[in-house]
């Protein structure tokens, strides 16, 4: 489960198709249901662009990023794909994952919570990279 106050921002293409695997994919999981019930709120509320007005530095598919847990400091390098690209071995990790979804259609320089059973976990997203 997540908390976000902020703006979401998606293409076109990234809210169509992260629509599809909601729709598509059964979610097995508990977390990952609660997870993709806050997306779909969050997917109602976006900003919708064309990819050539999405400013730089905004987390999509395909996004290669550095967040920071702000309670111990680590530094997670990851990227967020779809469901069936998902592999934690290489660092990509789905969308649909509760952490997928707390850091998709922010930007660099944003604070996120994420709920995890023991409490809230606060992410700063360092870096992305959209090449």
């Amino acid at each position: 489960m997540l908390t976000k106050k902020k703006s979401v921002l998606l293409t076109k293409e990234d809210h169509a198709a992260i629509l599809y695997y909601l729709r598509n994919h059964s979610v097995l999981h508990a977390a990952d249901r609660e997870s993709a019930n806050a997306l779909q709120q969050e997917l109602k509320r976006a900003r919708l662009l064309d990819e050539n007005e999405l400013p730089a530095g905004v987390v999509r598919l395909g996004s290669r990023l550095k967040v920071r847990d702000i309670e111990t400091n680590a530094l997670l390098e990851l990227m967020i794909v779809t469901p069936d690209q998902a592999n934690l071995k290489e660092k990509k990790i789905s969308v649909l994952s509760p952490l997928g979804t707390a850091l998709i259609g922010f930007c660099r320089g944003v604070t996120v919570k994420w709920k995890v059973p023991a409490g809230e976990k606060l992410f700063l997203i360092e870096e992305v990279n959209n090449k």
